[in-house]
């Protein structure tokens, strides 16, 4: 698969955009994590109740957004049971219409980060987020990738929502439907892959996890298994290396054995491990141990890595 990125170097993958810094995916994030060096971003995609793909880590709004300041939105909380079995009551956007969910502005989600940026900025559409990249790789001269994460598909198509439907007309109508599009697609639901790997030829990321979320638990897809419909894998950086330590475990080794790109998640200058001296050593730990790219909330601080790594090891 043709590569985003220079000459093949591990992916710096901006997580949310530079949601170290601004609100997370916004418009506002995505920008300034392209001029921080970031080879993709990556929006997480919900739904909204007129079948639109918009950018939200979940379909709930009320941590990203000030929904539960809006009283004319009041009734429209409700009780959901999600994927694992968790009951969370919020607001959801599959309750709202497109109009509706853009009177809403962005908020910080992670304490300790500055607020200074709360209020201002909208929820943008996938579609919006394509044509930034767009206009921000013909303004730098480097192609910008996108890393669209479904979430939540199956939640949505119990709502008589189609986001593979939907998904696939956006990426057929801007031509991303092909091995060498500036586009990979991840969920940590195995289905829809599957389904899309019948149908596209953009390449593909599983999500993976230890279950009980303890280092040396096994992931909870066995990596021959994807290796069968994805072209990648996107582990919990504790699958990779020991947490306590820094150590490699082997299996990035084994994913790229495979065949198999390894994109772990996710590397946060506020949230580095007690061994790590800087929050740049986790990252290096990381390629060391088998990654050919990573996300982080701080694409500065990937960029500072990335460019002294060089080629893929």
């Amino acid at each position: 698969m043709t590569q985003v990125g220079t000459s093949g170097d591990v992916l710096l993958i901006a997580h949310r955009g530079a949601s170290g810094e601004r609100p997370e995916h916004t418009l506002e994030a995505y920008r300034l994590a392209i001029a921080q060096g970031a080879d993709f971003i990556e929006p997480d995609l919900v739904m909204t109740s007129d079948g639109v793909l918009v950018a939200r880590h979940d379909p709930w709004l009320s941590d990203s957004t000030d929904v539960a300041d809006r009283p004319e939105f009041a009734e429209r909380r409700i009780r959901v049971t999600g994927p694992d079995g968790t009951v969370l009551e919020d607001w959801f956007s599959w309750d709202f219409t497109l109009a509706e969910l853009k009177t809403l502005r962005a908020k910080q989600v992670r304490a300790g980060r500055s607020t200074a940026f709360d209020g201002q900025f909208d929820v943008p559409t996938f579609e919006e987020i394509i044509a930034l990249a767009a206009q921000e790789s013909e303004r730098t001269g480097r192609r910008i990738g996108l890393y669209p994460e479904t979430k939540w598909p199956a939640e949505h198509a119990a709502r008589g929502l189609d986001m593979e439907e939907a998904l696939v007309a956006v990426l057929e109508r801007y031509g991303f439907t092909g091995a060498d599009a500036p586009v990979f697609i991840q969920s940590f639901e195995p289905e829809i892959l599957k389904r899309l790997d019948r149908r596209i030829d953009t390449p593909l990321v599983q999500l993976v996890f230890p279950p009980d979320w303890s280092f040396g638990t096994p992931a909870n897809i066995a990596l021959e298994e994807l290796a069968a419909y994805a072209d990648g894998v996107g582990p919990y950086k504790a699958l990779m290396i020991d947490p306590a330590t820094g150590e490699a475990t082997d299996y990035g080794a084994r994913a790229r054995a495979l065949g198999l790109e390894v994109h772990p998640w996710t590397f946060r200058d506020d949230d580095k491990p007690a061994w790590a001296a800087t929050p740049q050593d986790e990252i290096l730990a990381a390629i060391a141990a088998g990654a050919t790219g990573f996300f982080t909330d701080f694409p500065a601080t990937g960029a500072n890595v990335s460019d002294g790594v060089g080629s893929r090891n």
